[in-house]
């Protein structure tokens, strides 16, 4: 049952905000439209950035753009002259005032759609496929998940019959609603076909009530890994040196 429904959208309003936040009245379907070609656009535009997400807040006549990215550097530019020319480009797209706001993913071993993306192009750059869902499980497992889940589907290895590879480690309870699970589909264009990528990463459980509006001031450390730098040296095993 858990592989019926994505992830992100059975945790919407319960772990989850809202990628899009703006309100459509009369004039829904432009909005969505709008909304969906600055998506098509940055996401070409900024292929090679590392994107996660794409947050997008609409009024009037503003529209502000979050763009979190792994590699925030590539998008600013020298001196912010990318940041400018990205900001016309999306203003005859919207014909209205842009504001882009860039955030830096922190630990991108930890997001599903960098991991997927990433495990996609060393298969079209002709990696072995099985070399590069390994290497993506054990750098998503050293940085504290709490388990990964990556199926590969198509021509592997340019078979004549497609079919699906599912590679496993460490738990990814997609039934629990308090778990914060990360999910992406991505595709690798092969000379064979499309191959199919789809990774879930668990980061640990949220328990309380959580606030939804998109925040970016600071990331939200969860999983193993950030229960362990809490606890510093204190846990179990250390003893303090005798002067």
């Amino acid at each position: 049952m858990g592989q019926k429904t994505n992830p992100i959208s059975n945790r919407l309003g319960i772990i989850r905000g809202w990628d899009s936040n703006w309100y459509g009245g009369n004039n829904y379907g432009d909005t969505l439209l709008e909304d969906s070609k600055i998506r098509k656009y940055l996401n070409a535009r900024l292929a090679k950035a590392s994107l996660s997400r794409i947050i997008i807040e609409c009024t009037l006549k503003l529209v502000t753009i979050t763009v979190c990215t792994a590699r925030p550097g590539m998008i600013i530019g020298k001196g912010g002259q990318e940041v400018d020319k990205l900001k016309e480009e999306l203003k005859k797209i919207t014909d209205k005032d842009v504001q882009i706001n860039i955030f830096e993913v922190k630990r991108p071993d930890l997001d599903a759609v960098i991991v997927a993306n990433n495990i996609a192009r060393q298969v079209e750059g002709k990696i072995a496929y099985r070399r590069a869902v390994k290497m993506a499980i054990a750098s998503t497992m050293r940085m504290g998940a709490e388990g990964i889940k990556v199926q590969v589907s198509g021509r592997l290895n340019g078979a004549e019959m497609a079919r699906s590879e599912m590679y496993k480690e460490g738990r990814t309870p997609l039934h629990t609603f308090r778990s914060d699970i990360d999910y992406c589909h991505a595709e690798a264009l092969t000379k064979v076909g499309l191959i199919g990528i789809k990774v879930w990463i668990c980061r640990g459980e949220i328990y309380g009530k959580k606030d939804l509006t998109p925040q970016f001031t600071s990331t939200k450390e969860s999983g193993r890994g950030a229960a362990n730098n809490e606890r510093g040296n204190t846990g179990k095993g250390f003893r303090k040196r005798k002067k």
